[in-house]
């Protein structure tokens, strides 16, 4: 079963897109030891005005952002899933736009940007966040961990 399904709304296909996420979120999945957990995850690829719009719909926050993630389980359910049937660990959202510039913004490669939010999104996902310096912490060190290994590096 493939780990990740992809879907762009709203903007062109782009095989090379496509790659990096199955890459990343294949990584993720092997990092975190869930390949036997029959779990998959949905990546939505899409422009600012579906982010901005998704993000007000569901966060009521008027305002464009980068990625969302929409998690379909608490952080202690995942460990005790059994993989009997496939399930979504759940969706995560990206502006394909907001990667581009980000990219340019902080002086690396579209890659790794587009990689960097699937990581990001992923660990969402897996109930990790960033609002406290400590948590923040663990976070981005399981963040840089997975980039590390797949040699996607800051330029």
């Amino acid at each position: 079963m493939e780990v990740t399904e992809i879907d762009f709304l709203d903007i062109e296909e782009n095989e090379e897109y496509k790659k990096i996420v199955e890459k990343v979120a294949k990584k993720c999945f092997e990092v975190e030891g869930l390949e036997k957990k029959n779990l998959y995850l949905s990546v939505i690829l899409t422009n600012p005005k579906n982010i901005r719009i998704t993000n007000k719909t569901y966060r009521n926050i008027d305002k464009e952002t980068d990625v969302l993630s929409f998690p379909m389980f608490e952080k202690d359910e995942i460990e005790k899933l059994n993989g009997d049937f496939p399930e979504a660990l759940g969706d995560i959202m990206i502006s394909i736009d907001r990667v581009k510039e980000q990219a340019i913004e902080y002086g690396h490669s579209f890659e790794r940007e587009l990689s960097y939010m699937v990581v990001h999104g992923f660990y969402h996902l897996m109930g990790y966040d960033h609002m406290e310096e400590s948590d923040k912490k663990v976070m981005r060190e399981k963040e840089e961990n997975v980039l590390g290994l797949l040699d996607i590096r800051r330029d």
